[in-house]
């Protein structure tokens, strides 16, 4: 069993990930600290589903210090109520880990005695992140990479194939929040989209050709970058004018648009569209996941519905789960996926998947990232 944070209630428990146990209000948390003292200036935060603990604000509820080593933090519940929290100091990329940098599961607990938690946290995520992450294959940074159009600079983590050799050339799928992508030591929840092991299963098994996937970090400016109608068209130019030409010119790329994609999830999704829809010249499929096509006021949906130009080259590839907040993205995702056979699109150029229970995260996006890799790069 892998040895993880070891929580105590009245007595010690063991576990690897997840616990559940039955607590009443008030609830008690003691952090006891198996690695070095923090700084003065650091703290340690609550984070979890309610809202007096910050609604999965990594900032949530703040634990008071006792000692060097030592943290407590107390609220209260109603009876009953469900509980699910991690431990952060004071952001997703300094959360608590396993002795094997391995990203816990979520706590779980449902609030019916009163009980003390003691956990204890032998690694934190950057302590982990500075010995290396867990990415499959090989990767290359390419850090701070500015522009003339955006505000600030991103990272760019450039994912490279099993076998690559600079003697072959190879298609490039760009794809947006790229710090979710490979790496669960600076994904936003943990858990990454797996496309490292995917892309590397497929291509071992001869299913889909070998490809290069570039991830592009996103800002604190995600938001209106990823907007069509904001900064998006800055966005599209950063990517088609000086991150497309810097990848073509130190990877052995095919840097056609036939051998070009573009994929992003929820935002991600709907720059991913545009971005195509905009540029096929460039770009000749898009990976729209979770798509949040309703922001704008529908624009991209209005957009899209007034066209009466041909069809344009594009392999569109949407999908959507059915829970939360894949439930409120579901109206406008199945409009456009409606739109599109009306402008010509078939089963040949348009894949729509709904994903029955799926929820808004990277773990469901993880799940089904195999579609899309099959769709735009399979060898059948």
């Amino acid at each position: 069993m892998l040895r993880s944070l070891i929580i105590y209630f009245t007595a010690v428990l063991v576990f690897s990930g997840c616990f559940n146990i039955v607590i009443l209000s008030p609830v008690t948390i003691r952090v006891e600290l198996q690695t070095t003292p923090l700084d003065t200036d650091e703290h340690i935060f609550l984070a979890g589903n309610l809202p007096q603990l910050g609604g999965w604000s990594a900032t949530g509820l703040p634990f008071s210090q006792i000692s060097d080593t030592k943290w407590i933090a107390e609220f209260k519940v109603k009876k009953g109520s469900s509980i699910e929290f991690k431990i952060t100091r004071g952001s997703w990329n300094l959360e608590a880990m396993t002795e094997e940098c391995i990203v816990p599961g979520n706590s779980a607990l449902i609030a019916n005695q009163d009980t003390t938690i003691i956990i204890e946290i032998p690694r934190w995520k950057d302590d982990c992140a500075a010995a290396g992450g867990r990415i499959t294959g090989e990767v290359r940074y390419h850090e701070d990479f500015s522009s003339q159009y955006l505000t600030l600079p991103r990272d760019i983590i450039v994912w490279l194939p099993p076998g690559y050799t600079e003697n072959e050339r190879y298609p490039v799928l760009y794809m947006h929040d790229g710090q979710n992508i490979f790496d669960p030591l600076t994904s936003y929840i943990g858990q990454d989209w797996k496309v490292d092991e995917v892309a590397t299963q497929l291509i071992s098994e001869n299913k889909m050709k070998k490809i290069i996937v570039v991830g592009i970090y996103c800002t604190e400016l995600r938001v209106p970058e990823y907007s069509p109608v904001q900064l998006g068209d800055k966005y599209t130019q950063f990517l088609i004018q000086e991150l497309k030409p810097f990848i073509d010119s130190r990877y052995p790329t095919l840097n056609d648009a036939s051998n070009t994609a573009v994929m992003g999830s929820s935002m991600g999704g709907i720059i991913s569209f545009h971005i195509a829809w905009e540029n096929p010249d460039v770009f000749s499929m898009a990976g729209c996941l979770s798509p949040a096509f309703m922001v704008d006021d529908n624009e991209i949906l209005e957009r899209v519905n007034t066209y009466t130009g041909n069809k344009k080259p594009i392999k569109f590839y949407l999908d959507n789960g059915t829970v939360g907040l894949e439930a409120e993205l579901a109206p406008a995702f199945e409009q456009m996926s409606k739109l599109l056979p009306q402008k010509g699109y078939t089963e040949d150029d348009l894949l729509v998947f709904v994903d029955d229970g799926a929820v808004h995260n990277e773990i469901a996006w993880a799940n089904r990232i195999h579609i899309p890799l099959l769709f735009f790069f399979g060898t059948e």
